[in-house]
């Protein structure tokens, strides 16, 4: 058994590891990612991603016996192939184009009872983007259309396929319940065109000869089919053994803030306790089995209030801890949305309550902000018993120590591992890496049942 690397295609950045046969990291490389205009819409940037991707592998390719690749990658993404050739590049899912169409869109999608998928803006509903491409694409009816893991899975080695877990994740095209493709999908024929549905940790096939020869990678490099990236962070939190037979939820945190709710799924995994119209939805895991899941644009919204760089300083745990209870104690507060139409709050009035001046008090306000946010999810999905955080935020202490101050009932731990996402790809093909520590927080010292409920208050307000 030999080395591994996973690649993982998040909205903002591209990451690619390196992993020996020991499940110890050797390598991570990323870039950030952009948009790309295509013909008629704007698109995710394949072309770049692509040429850092020959050099990733011609880098690792020097570092040792490499046998496996796995893909990861976000789920409102797809691509639509013919043989060889890419037709459409995946569309970018924020582009604005198709908001004039939106309203002719959700008269077709099936109710969300059936799909778990909520209504959403923008190109967020995969099957928005296949219904404003459909008309627009002469060869559309002709391709082959693979979710976006799956596309550089099909890039590497030829071999197309489609998997559950990039389906079911807020696509309007498959039912997690039924274990089917929606009525949405059957009538538009988009179930016939979507490649074959493949077990996520399935080989697909082997490095063709042009990557083989463009990166120096042997041809007999396995790719595997690939899965969506939150859910391999789920698989990697949920198959840690603190958290076997816990009704556990699991929030991975970057640019989206993803909660899955690991146990109790005979009680809440029902559509009619979620909530369409605050961002919940069921995404369906590598097994195909249904999760039920809150989220909003975590990541975004501090960049938004905070700037993108929020952590380029390092600041003491003491000193964040300070200004959060000085914050906490002011009454200060952001309210929803900055990033309108996701969330527990997707109607909101965004505006800023008392003062905040200054870099770090921004971005603790930031911070406190996203466990507000966080803890509304929550509730939404029914969540207790324990909660484990994965990805970026993650380290951010007044995030998590404001988190576990808002839900005392609950145990919270934080992992300390870095690449949730690779080690759920890794956990995915049987190669598992030394479980991650985990490091129960602590709640932030002040008292907050007041500036929750104001919060509280004041969000529904503006919602």
């Amino acid at each position: 058994m030999g080395w591994t690397i996973v690649l993982d295609i998040g909205k903002t950045l591209s990451k690619a590891t390196l992993w020996d046969e020991r499940g110890q990291l050797r390598q991570r490389r990323s870039r950030p990612n952009g948009s790309a205009q295509a013909v008629a819409y704007s698109a995710l940037d394949v072309a770049g991603i692509e040429k850092w991707l020959e050099g990733v592998l011609r880098e690792f390719a020097a570092c040792g016996p490499i046998d496996a690749i796995v893909p990861a990658a976000h789920g409102a993404g797809a691509a639509i192939v013919h043989g060889r050739q890419l037709i459409c590049p995946p569309m970018d899912y924020e582009w604005s184009g198709l908001t004039a169409e939106r309203e002719l869109y959700h008269q077709e999608r099936d109710p969300f009872a059936s799909t778990g998928s909520p209504k959403l803006p923008a190109g967020l509903n995969l099957g928005a983007q296949l219904h404003w491409l459909e008309p627009r694409i002469d060869r559309f009816a002709a391709g082959t259309i693979l979710p976006w893991p799956q596309y550089w899975a099909w890039r590497l080695c030829g071999v197309a396929a489609s998997e559950v877990s990039s389906l079911g994740c807020h696509t309007d095209l498959w039912q997690p319940f039924a274990r089917a493709p929606s009525a949405l999908a059957l009538r538009h024929g988009w179930s016939q065109q979507l490649a074959p549905l493949t077990l996520a940790g399935a080989t697909l096939g082997r490095l063709t000869a042009d990557w083989a020869g463009r990166t120096g990678l042997k041809r007999n490099v396995k790719i595997i089919c690939g899965l969506h990236d939150s859910n391999a962070a789920f698989l990697a939190a949920r198959s840690h053994p603190d958290m076997e037979g816990a009704d556990a939820t699991i929030l991975s945190t970057g640019t989206w803030f993803v909660a899955m709710r690991a146990g109790g799924v005979e009680e809440s995994a029902t559509v009619a306790r979620l909530s369409e119209t605050r961002d919940c939805l069921v995404n369906v895991d590598v097994e195909g089995m249904p999760v039920p899941s809150s989220r909003f644009m975590g990541g975004r919204e501090i960049e938004l209030f905070a700037g993108r760089d929020d952590s380029a300083t390092p600041v003491a745990a003491s000193e964040q801890r300070r200004a959060a209870i000085e914050a906490i104690e002011a009454g200060a507060m952001i309210l929803p949305t900055l990033v309108p139409g996701v969330g527990p709050f997707p109607a909101g009035n965004h505006r800023r309550v008392g003062a905040c001046d200054g870099a770090l008090n921004r971005t603790t306000l930031a911070h406190i902000y996203a466990a507000l946010l966080a803890d509304a999810s929550l509730d939404l999905l029914g969540s207790r018993e324990r909660l484990v955080i994965e990805g970026r935020f993650s380290q951010a202490a007044t995030f998590v120590e404001m988190l576990a101050a808002l839900r005392p009932d609950t145990r919270l731990f934080v992992s300390d591992a870095d690449e949730g996402v690779a080690r759920g790809a890794l956990c995915l093909i049987g190669r598992q890496p030394p479980y991650a520590s985990l490091r129960e927080i602590a709640p932030l010292p002040v008292p907050i049942d007041a500036y929750r409920r104001r919060w509280r208050e004041l969000a529904a307000a503006t919602n």
